[in-house]
């Protein structure tokens, strides 16, 4: 398998850093950041790894040499005068695989490359793509994709979010497929992934999946990025970030927990989220944590709101989050309800389910998703149903003195924690988890 680096920027930015090195040999944890990248690539199968280089090439293939002593081969191919990073690939076209993978070479990442190649080929699609929330949304090029998890648009940067938006962001790494690639016309000039080869195979028609995956993936194409990398080596974030490492979760309940409970959210407008919500959401992201809210929404099984309805709230609520540095690391919620008799109520959703809280199957399968450790993860909500349902799942509990604050008497269980807000338990919970020393 093949594992393509571009590597040939002239890496501006890091100048003040590195001086005249090219960014791909940018010090992590005491290494290049090469180094990393082509350690990732033999772990996970890649034997060939190319090289694509222009800017500092001679200390780049001084340095990686034939890849022997990697236990890979490495071959360099000179990008000749700056062309963008998918021109670049789309110049070297003809000596790649039928399949390969792209990474940038300033980013730094640990990803289950097997788990992301495995999906890629399950999907058949011409390109598949790493998506991930992050904490800049706002000023970072979005994913639009449909239920299907292909894509659907690309969407700029968007500012100060003159739209609602899922925070998908793409993350710069790629499976292509070369035919996908050999019908694109050639152009001269400067072709960037995201902005033109990307729209332009979804343009032509072509079928591109986003991957949707926390883990751990960053840009260190600046100082202040490749500081903040170093301090997430030392910490050991990177080595804990991919799927390979079970992680603790925070399950969250939406409806009084997360936003006001406005008797049911039915639009966009109606969704107003608690004061010091984004600030604890963003104290588990800091902690690396999974975030992951599980919520039965009956609105939909009653008609009073669409699934597309709900993907704009739901939307709403992520750019909320976003523009104050947080984010969720997936959604899952019940469509269902057991009741009948509700004006333009949807016959096939009014059943009982095994995905409506207190059953656990949306627990469970964020849980197989995420590669969540149950047994040090939490469930925070503000009803007996959310204390019964951590119960059934084997996980501890919190009950927030939010939204109905316990009083709703459905059932007997008792909380493992009571904190006044999401916030208050964001700490109880964390400064636990330190306390065992998990």
């Amino acid at each position: 398998m093949q594992f393509v680096i571009l590597a040939g920027g002239k890496g501006t930015r890091l100048r003040s850093k590195l001086g005249e090195l090219p960014k791909p040999m940018a010090p992590i944890g005491g290494r290049p950041l090469l180094e990393h990248q082509i350690e990732l690539a033999r772990r996970y199968g890649f034997d060939e790894i190319i090289l694509l280089v222009g800017h500092g090439r001679e200390a780049i293939e001084a340095w990686a040499g034939d890849g022997s002593r990697f236990g890979v081969r490495i071959r360099a191919i000179g990008d000749g005068p700056p062309r963008g990073n998918a021109g670049a690939v789309m110049a070297a076209l003809e000596r790649l695989d039928s399949r390969f993978l792209v990474v940038y070479g300033d980013t730094m990442l640990n990803v289950d490359l097997s788990r992301f190649w495995s999906a890629h080929a399950k999907r058949g699609s011409a390109v598949s793509l790493l998506i991930h929330p992050n904490d800049h949304p706002w000023d970072s090029d979005l994913i639009e994709t449909d239920r299907r998890d292909f894509i659907t648009a690309f969407r700029a940067a968007p500012g100060q979010a003159s739209w609602d938006y899922r925070n998908q962001v793409n993350a710069g790494l790629y499976i292509v497929e070369r035919e996908a690639l050999a019908g694109m016309p050639r152009c001269e000039g400067v072709l960037d992934f995201g902005t033109d080869l990307l729209p332009g195979l979804l343009a032509r028609g072509f079928e591109l999946f986003g991957y949707r995956s926390p883990e751990y993936i960053k840009d260190a194409g600046t100082p202040e990025r490749l500081d903040a990398v170093n301090v997430d080596w030392e910490s050991g974030r990177i080595a804990r970030g991919s799927f390979a490492t079970p992680v603790p979760a925070i399950f969250l309940d939406r409806d009084g927990t997360i936003n006001r409970d406005a008797n049911y959210v039915r639009t966009p407008d109606a969704l107003e989220l608690l004061t010091g919500v984004a600030g604890a959401i963003r104290g588990w992201n800091s902690a690396g944590w999974r975030v992951v809210v599980v919520s039965n929404q009956p609105v939909i099984a009653r008609g009073d709101c669409t699934e597309e309805g709900l993907l704009a709230i739901h939307n709403r609520m992520e750019t909320q989050l976003g523009l104050a540095g947080a984010y969720v690391d997936g959604i899952y919620y019940c469509p269902h309800h057991p009741d009948g008799g509700f004006t333009g109520e949807k016959p096939e959703l009014k059943t009982r389910c095994n995905c409506r809280k207190p059953a656990t199957a949306l627990i469970l399968q964020a849980s197989r998703d995420l590669n969540i450790d149950l047994n040090r993860s939490w469930m925070v909500g503000d009803s007996t149903t959310d204390i019964r349902t951590a119960r059934n799942a084997g996980i501890r509990s919190v009950l927030v003195r939010t939204g109905k604050g316990g009083l709703d008497g459905l059932y007997p269980d008792l909380p493992d924690l009571i904190a006044r807000d999401l916030s208050e338990a964001m700490h109880m919970t964390i400064a636990l988890h330190q306390g065992a020393g998990r």
